[in-house]
């Protein structure tokens, strides 16, 4: 029902308590409710495990019999998009090996330590860590454990400093991934600063996916992985003015061009299957920017219709592609589900390159690590599941369930968001 005070319904946050405080009292009783639930349920589970074999988590692989050491994550209602990010990244080793090897940092202690607590905005705590939760997220992940870890304490976290993922609605997988990217940034920022990391995240609780200052200031990990640079140049048609600017990026986000808006499938028949090479040079290619984009020439000193032309002029270690699948008309944001071709090896970025010849021909093979994948028709609805590669083999990550595939199944599957990573010189030299 809904909360006047707070103007919430019940399964989001209370701002404002009444004079008695008797929604902290609540909130206290449902605490001690849950501390008992889930000591015994946590009990109960530990016996389990202890008089059950591991013969849920074994399979036949080429005739002989492995164990399957990736762990799945807990729906804690409707946080699939997080938990396909989070195995997407926990299979970038760079980038998940890094987090890894950090000192772990007790933030809880005393009365509060282990224990699941209720949280809202009113409350103010201000310790929490980001980096940390994340860090104990990826630990958890591929310990060969049997029951999925519940990823509650990351989860609240992500509640405290970024506020439009409060609640337990549908999010789009990929402006989580943005956001997380952004605030581990400006958190590892803030520790090689000397600014404590709270405080960073507080003053930044607003920042937008597409903001651009997480690339500014100290290099971290998260920019030496997935930081590339883009040349934007753009030509005046009056005049011929030139305007070259240089702009950084974390991941690109490509249009899947009109002409195969209709094709659904691999195997459908009307017309040529789109590939991400379509995609790719759809966002790279000379454009003419409409009457709604004039472009401020400096020169004609008024704004005249122009051409502009993206240029890579710095490949990351992790390329990241993101297909532009939603898109509003009129007051729906429909999807666009087309397939898309993309190649598991050998993905080869030298064309896009501003300087192709300044590039070693191994620097520009990127292979696919992980995918995430939209299932359903709308982006407040549906469902994220991921498929991601170790060891050699491919695995689907749908929630709690993890279930060894093939590179067949990969490859059908109507991707959103697509990691790269660089080829190491020593490996092939196969092409997209």
């Amino acid at each position: 029902r809904e909360n006047t005070e707070g103007g919430y319904r019940c399964d989001d946050f209370v701002i404002n308590d009444t004079k008695l405080g008797l929604v902290q009292k609540v909130r206290e009783h449902l605490q001690n409710l849950e501390n008992s639930a889930f000591t015994a349920d946590r009990h109960r589970k530990r016996k389990l495990l202890e008089n059950s074999s591991l013969n849920s988590k074994l399979l036949k692989v080429n005739g002989s019999t492995t164990a399957i050491c990736a762990t799945g994550l807990r729906n804690l209602g409707n946080t699939c998009f997080m938990n396909a990010i989070l195995q997407s990244l926990s299979n970038i080793e760079q980038f998940c090996c890094y987090f890894k090897a950090l000192p772990a940092v007790e933030l809880r202690n005393g009365k509060t330590a282990g224990r699941r607590t209720y949280h809202t905005r009113s409350q103010g705590d201000s310790n929490v860590s980001l980096v940390e939760e994340f860090r104990k997220t990826l630990c958890a992940l591929w310990q060969g454990s049997q029951t999925a870890f519940s990823p509650e304490s990351l989860f609240y976290v992500v509640w405290k400093i970024m506020p439009n993922f409060r609640g337990y609605q549908q999010q789009d997988a990929h402006e989580f991934m943005r956001y997380l990217l952004d605030h581990l940034h400006l958190e590892l920022q803030g520790g090689f600063n000397g600014i404590s990391r709270s405080s960073i995240l507080q003053e930044n609780s607003t920042l937008s996916a597409s903001n651009k200052c997480c690339i500014n200031g100290a290099s971290t990990v998260v920019t030496a992985i997935f930081g590339g640079i883009l040349q934007n140049e753009v030509n005046c048609l009056i005049c011929g003015t030139e305007s070259r600017k240089f702009d950084p990026f974390l991941d690109l986000s490509l249009d899947i061009p009109s002409q195969f808006r209709n094709k659904r499938s691999k195997n459908q028949e009307n017309g040529p299957v789109c590939s991400l090479r379509d995609c790719l040079r759809s966002f790279t290619d000379l454009e003419e920017l409409d009457e709604t984009e004039l472009y401020m020439c400096h020169k004609c000193k008024k704004k005249q219709k122009s051409t502009k032309k993206f240029w890579i002029q710095k490949l990351p270690k992790v390329l990241c592609l993101h297909l532009k699948r939603f898109h509003w008309t009129a007051y729906l944001r429909n999807k666009v589900d087309t397939y898309v071709e993309f190649p598991l090896r050998g993905l080869d970025m030298k064309c896009y390159l501003l300087e192709p010849e300044n590039s070693g021909p191994e620097n520009c093979l990127y292979d696919l690590a992980a995918v995430v994948v939209h299932h359903g028709s709308g982006v407040g609805s549906g469902h994220y599941t991921a498929y991601a590669t170790h060891e050699g083999r491919w695995f689907h990550f749908n929630d709690s369930t993890v279930t060894l595939t093939d590179e067949d199944t990969v490859v059908k599957a109507k991707a959103y968001i697509l990691f790269y990573v660089e080829r190491q010189a020593k490996a092939g030299s196969d092409k997209l």
